[in-house]
């Protein structure tokens, strides 16, 4: 009986322990609440708001320019000389510029022929064009299979050369700029690069290099991209809606007024004699597109983007291709402004009010301020006012802003609008990763570096695709799934939502839930995957 009685006592001990420890934990929260925390957030809620109403201002300044260019027709061929290619009476094919393909490529199983198919499949004079490989493949079957695909388009009379090399120092600038060593391209005026999975149209050079030899100062014209396998998941519905509001927008808007943006790296034509003049190719970020384009910028050069020039390409199809994707994409951008903020800010070749478009504008508000406000505002500071309803956000800091930056985001695929929430919880998820990546690029850490080739698909047929998804049974591998972070962050906002929602504090609950859940689905890494659209 004693037993029995000192063991139906245990349950209360414990009971009484844990209610000290939760007085204890609330002693604690007050004292330091109204003089520390309070204090904090309403600093992190202001800093924030500011990045806000600078975001918001690139936004619409952009929104607007964009109207104005659709009313007043300002296309490309009205602001600069165009005119069509023809032959000479006596030259023939010799008044044609040698236009030199780059097609840069790593164990490129899938699409390699989907590229150079396309790639010699270009309108242009057979003696005036270059198509060459360069490719850094490591698996020597790959290899062979990109030799042979070389070698039956040569045997169909197609210029064309494969060129390897014994390492792959620079990754895909270190392949750019030793292809352009070879002393066939001395010859070249211009050269084309497209990535592995690009697959141009016939009629790409007829439309682009009229605006280099009419035009002596442009040393770039850039296509849009289009995505072959957008309707795959609703992660490449979410990708496309980016990526489509960045083509649309802010190309437009860089070539339109500034003749300035950043080069994609793939789907461009460049002016041999500006890419020498800039410095050429160089590997020391992961951007060496936009390092090449700052540069050329700088020595005075102009650039054209033809946003109805339409290149095929793939989408990232798995989260684990697309999250290493955005972190090159974030990272190197802000190694770049790193590296050549002061650059910009004393050269002499171009106006004041250029060299601030490309500081603030383009680096400083969309290549580090959208990051992080994204989280460290949606995801932080404003689920923390919950638990400290001390502080509040204005409603047009956390509605009206938010909401107007969202829209104008969304105008670039229309289609896609349906999706509008599922693409604001998938960026603020993604967001987490581009801020610690954009960090790693400000402060030159451990991962600044990293270059990791985009898995790519290629023609795999839908039914393929299928067959394989049933046939596999999906399992969760704590080293390749599970993401600590979102799931730190997921379990955050999921406390802020019940904290809310048993205080009616904010009402912001439900927000917080959604996306408390988006974060433990990428957690987990499935978001997206097994998600087909119709």
């Amino acid at each position: 009986m004693d037993r029995l009685s000192s063991t139906a006592i245990l349950p209360e001990a414990f009971q009484g322990a844990r209610d000290d420890v939760t007085q204890q934990l609330g002693v604690v929260w007050q004292q330091i609440k109204a003089p520390v925390i309070v204090p904090l957030l309403r600093l992190s809620v202001l800093l924030c708001l500011t990045m806000s109403v600078m975001l918001f201002v690139e936004k619409v300044y952009m929104a607007i320019v964009i109207v104005l260019v659709k009313l007043f027709r300002r296309r490309p061929e009205t602001r600069y000389k165009w005119e069509p290619m023809g032959d000479d009476a006596e030259l023939g094919n010799a008044a044609y510029p040698v236009v030199l393909v780059q097609i840069p490529m790593y164990n490129e199983k899938e699409v390699y022929q989907l590229s150079i198919g396309a790639a010699c499949g270009l309108s242009w004079p057979s003696n005036r064009i270059i198509i060459q490989v360069l490719d850094d493949s490591t698996d020597p079957a790959i290899k062979e299979l990109v030799q042979i695909e070389c070698r039956r388009c040569a045997s169909k009379g197609v210029n064309i050369k494969y060129e390897i090399r014994d390492n792959r120092n620079g990754y895909k600038a270190g392949a750019l700029k030793e292809g352009m060593k070879h002393s066939y391209v001395k010859q070249c005026d211009y050269v084309a690069v497209f990535d592995a999975d690009f697959q141009p149209e016939p009629d790409f050079l007829w439309r682009t290099i009229p605006f280099l030899v009419h035009n002596p100062r442009i040393g770039l014209v850039q296509g849009r991209w289009k995505f072959v396998n957008s309707n795959e998941c609703l992660m490449t519905r979410m990708q496309e809606m980016s990526l489509d509001y960045h083509f649309t927008v802010e190309q437009e808007v860089g070539s339109s007024t500034y003749a300035f943006f950043g080069f994609n790296g793939t789907a461009g034509v460049w002016r041999i004699a500006a890419l020498n003049e800039a410095g050429g190719w160089k590997d020391r970020t992961t951007v060496e597109d936009m390092d090449l384009a700052v540069r050329a910028s700088l020595k005075g050069w102009k650039f054209i983007f033809l946003g109805d020039l339409k290149v095929k390409s793939e989408l990232p199809s798995t989260l684990k291709a697309y999250r290493y994707q955005q972190h090159r994409w974030s990272c190197g951008p802000a190694n770049l402004f790193r590296k050549m903020a002061m650059d910009i800010a004393r050269n002499k070749n171009v106006t004041l009010w250029t060299k601030v478009h490309v500081i603030y504008s383009f680096f400083f508000v969309r290549k580090i301020v959208a990051h992080i406000v994204t989280f460290i505002f949606y995801c932080v500071v404003i689920p923390a006012t919950v638990l400290v309803p001390e502080v509040e956000v204005p409603k047009w800091g956390l509605v009206y802003i938010p909401s107007t930056i969202t829209l104008l985001n969304a105008v670039g695929t229309p289609r896609s609008l349906h999706l509008l929430v599922f693409w604001i919880l998938f960026e603020n998820v993604m967001s987490l990763h581009r801020t610690k990546a954009t960090f790693v690029g400000l402060l030159e850490a451990g991962r600044v570096n990293e270059w990791v080739v985009t898995e790519k698909l290629g023609d795999v047929t839908k039914t393929k695709v299928a067959a394989k998804a049933a046939a596999r049974k999906p399992r969760i591998r704590i080293g390749d799934r599970l993401h600590l972070l979102e799931l730190f962050t997921g379990a955050y906002l999921f406390l802020c939502g019940c904290y809310d929602l048993s205080f009616g504090k904010n009402h912001y609950y439900l927000y917080l839930f959604l996306q408390a859940i988006t974060f433990f689905v990428v957690g987990f890494g499935y978001v997206g995957t097994f998600v087909p659209q119709p």
